[in-house]
Protein backbone atom coordinates (compact mmCIF):
# COMPACT_ATOMS: atom_id res chain seq x y z
CA UNK A 1 0.00 0.00 0.00
CA UNK A 2 1.38 3.42 -0.84
CA UNK A 3 2.18 5.94 1.83
CA UNK A 4 0.25 9.03 1.20
CA UNK A 5 2.20 12.95 2.14
CA UNK A 6 0.62 15.78 2.72
CA UNK A 7 2.44 16.77 -0.79
CA UNK A 8 0.51 14.11 -2.42
CA UNK A 9 -2.77 15.82 -4.03
CA UNK A 10 -4.52 12.73 -2.65
CA UNK A 11 -3.76 12.78 0.06
CA UNK A 12 -7.15 12.81 2.42
CA UNK A 13 -9.07 11.46 -0.50
CA UNK A 14 -10.65 8.18 0.24
CA UNK A 15 -10.75 5.61 -3.05
CA UNK A 16 -14.51 5.64 -2.08
CA UNK A 17 -15.27 9.55 -2.27
CA UNK A 18 -12.99 9.55 -5.05
CA UNK A 19 -15.48 7.57 -7.18
CA UNK A 20 -18.03 9.21 -5.75
CA UNK A 21 -16.86 12.47 -7.39
CA UNK A 22 -16.21 11.03 -10.22
CA UNK A 23 -19.69 8.92 -10.81
CA UNK A 24 -21.48 11.98 -9.89
CA UNK A 25 -19.79 14.52 -11.91
CA UNK A 26 -19.19 11.91 -14.97
CA UNK A 27 -21.50 8.96 -14.78
CA UNK A 28 -20.58 5.47 -15.56
CA UNK A 29 -20.88 5.20 -19.25
CA UNK A 30 -18.61 8.37 -19.71
CA UNK A 31 -16.21 6.82 -17.05
CA UNK A 32 -16.14 3.60 -18.91
CA UNK A 33 -15.19 5.30 -22.16
CA UNK A 34 -12.19 6.95 -20.90
CA UNK A 35 -10.91 4.79 -18.22
CA UNK A 36 -11.16 1.37 -20.53
CA UNK A 37 -12.24 -1.03 -16.79
CA UNK A 38 -14.97 -3.46 -16.95
CA UNK A 39 -16.34 -2.25 -13.77
CA UNK A 40 -17.43 0.76 -15.08
CA UNK A 41 -19.13 -0.71 -17.93
CA UNK A 42 -20.56 -3.73 -16.72
CA UNK A 43 -23.18 -3.28 -14.55
CA UNK A 44 -21.17 -0.93 -12.29
CA UNK A 45 -21.84 0.61 -8.69
CA UNK A 46 -19.52 1.84 -6.32
CA UNK A 47 -19.10 -1.41 -4.01
CA UNK A 48 -18.15 -3.70 -6.97
CA UNK A 49 -15.48 -0.67 -8.50
CA UNK A 50 -14.46 -0.31 -4.76
CA UNK A 51 -13.51 -3.86 -4.23
CA UNK A 52 -11.76 -4.24 -8.14
CA UNK A 53 -10.05 -1.09 -7.66
CA UNK A 54 -8.33 -2.02 -4.10
CA UNK A 55 -7.40 -5.52 -5.50
CA UNK A 56 -5.66 -4.24 -8.72
CA UNK A 57 -3.26 -1.77 -8.56
CA UNK A 58 -3.13 -0.62 -12.52
CA UNK A 59 -6.63 -0.04 -12.84
CA UNK A 60 -6.51 1.86 -9.52
CA UNK A 61 -3.77 4.38 -11.08
CA UNK A 62 -5.77 5.24 -14.31
CA UNK A 63 -8.57 6.15 -11.92
CA UNK A 64 -6.19 8.30 -9.70
CA UNK A 65 -4.72 9.77 -12.73
CA UNK A 66 -8.10 10.67 -14.40
CA UNK A 67 -9.31 11.96 -11.10
CA UNK A 68 -6.16 14.67 -10.60
CA UNK A 69 -6.10 15.70 -14.33
CA UNK A 70 -9.97 16.49 -14.45
CA UNK A 71 -9.49 18.26 -11.18
CA UNK A 72 -6.24 20.08 -11.75
CA UNK A 73 -8.64 21.35 -15.33
CA UNK A 74 -11.00 22.45 -13.24
CA UNK A 75 -9.55 24.34 -11.05
CA UNK A 76 -7.93 26.24 -14.06
CA UNK A 77 -11.33 26.97 -15.18
CA UNK A 78 -12.61 28.48 -12.09
CA UNK A 79 -9.92 30.55 -11.29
Amino acid sequence: MTHRTKQDPLHGVTLKVLLEELVENYGWQYLGEKININCFKQDPSINSSLKFLRKTPWAREKVEYFYLRNKQNSIKYKA
